[in-house]
């Protein structure tokens, strides 16, 4: 294969994993033109169409898909040995790429950074908040955090921090007009305010303990919300109860702005963890932030 045709294999990839041209064109430093025409001509090598385009959208086809599922990894593999290289030089560098959940984001990735990021200047890092179950290599991630349990077993994990007590509260406001529950059967009188989970598209479910066993349960509620900032907000107005991490509601506990209740039904989450694939140990610029992040408790 010419040098000329890899090169054009990479800019399909980078239009159909973005896709759009315009993102694409971005990414690469290129003009959205050129860009179409390296398709273009990609597809009449080919002899295969690549991309659905349509005046709002890109997308690839099945043949395009196909072609993405295997040129994809192998690029960003390429990559990963480009960085690897940073070890020859007087220090890491690079870019690392995060998927997190937003309470891992604030209450552990971004004070262990701080101090990384200031004795590497060359380091450079993105984090995305995304409550979905990402594939951080097909999503071209360079690791990920989750709650123990949620990671696939070909991952390697770290865990970054002890386990999570959890809460269920209220305002003062919400509970005059209804009764606080003493017991997890009396959440069915309750509105909840809830997250949604974009991967499957459902609720997330309140994890309660119960006899020695514990549920996961669904409070109905008529508001449903995608963030916890966003949850705490509403519960603070009154227009429901919360199901949150404590460190994130304690403070409005201790001003009285909040009633916890079922504090002995609501265990605790087990611990974050990153998790990336064997192959992220070859990057410089990576063994920084697992150290950093690494829990010893």
């Amino acid at each position: 294969m010419r040098r000329e045709e890899i090169a054009d294999l990479t800019v399909f990839v980078v239009v159909a994993e973005e896709r759009s041209f315009t993102k694409a064109a971005t990414r690469l430093g290129m003009a959205q033109s050129a860009l179409s025409q390296i398709v273009r001509r990609t597809e009449e090598r080919l002899g295969l169409r690549l991309l659905s385009r349509t005046t709002r959208s890109v997308a690839p086809t099945e043949a395009g898909e196909r072609l993405l599922a295997k040129l994809g990894p192998m690029l960003h593999d390429l990559d990963t040995a480009i960085a690897s290289l940073g070890d020859l030089r007087d220090r890491p560098a690079g870019t690392i790429r995060r998927t997190t959940v937003e309470h891992a984001a604030k209450a552990f990735l971004l004070p262990a950074i701080q101090g990384v990021l200031l004795v590497n200047p060359d380091i450079h890092i993105e984090i995305t908040v995304d409550y979905g179950l990402a594939d951080v290599v097909a999503d071209r991630f360079d690791a990920g955090v989750r709650l123990g349990g949620e990671i696939a077993k070909d991952m390697i994990a770290v865990r970054i921090g002890p386990d999570i007590p959890m809460a269920i509260v209220g305002s003062p406001a919400y509970f005059r007009d209804h009764p606080a529950p003493t017991s997890p059967a009396q959440l069915i009188d309750q509105r909840a305010i809830n997250l949604r989970l974009p991967t499957s598209g459902t609720v997330n479910a309140w994890r309660l303990k119960q006899g020695g066993r514990e549920t996961r349960v669904r409070v109905e509620g008529q508001l449903l919300l995608n963030t916890i900032d966003l949850i705490l907000d509403a519960a603070l107005d009154g227009l429901g109860l919360a199901y949150l991490p404590l460190d994130q509601v304690q403070s409005h506990l201790d001003a009285a702005r909040l009633v916890r209740v079922l504090g002995k039904f609501t265990p605790d989450l087990p611990g974050y963890h990153l998790y990336y694939p064997h192959r992220r140990h070859a990057s410089p610029a990576f063994s920084p932030l697992v150290d950093a992040l690494r829990y010893s408790g």
